[in-house]
């Protein structure tokens, strides 16, 4: 199966309000692969590689994150597949 990656920029309130393991629980579920973490500027950066389908579900869920998290702009790049093999929460 050929892998897609994409990095997202998330915007909002995002940190502090469980994001980071809210996407690593969801990563799981779908069989995504990669990490997210927080950014100093008070953005969520993620980075999805798996199937078309699993990589967009990944997308469509970001959008709305966790309950507590109100996302207001949800970035989409092109990434290279770094050879991630699972998903985990970055510091």
């Amino acid at each position: 199966m050929e892998r897609r990656a994409v990095r997202l920029r998330i915007t909002g309130i995002v940190q502090g309000v469980g994001y980071r393991y809210w996407a690593e629980r969801r990563a799981r579920e779908l069989g995504v692969d990669g990490w997210v973490r927080n950014c100093p500027d008070g953005s969520v950066e993620l980075l999805a590689i798996g199937g078309e389908i699993e990589v967009e579900r990944m997308v469509d869920a970001c959008r709305g994150g966790p309950p507590a998290a109100t996302v207001q702009l949800v970035q989409t790049l092109a990434a290279d597949d770094d050879g991630t093999v699972g998903f985990q929460a970055r510091a």
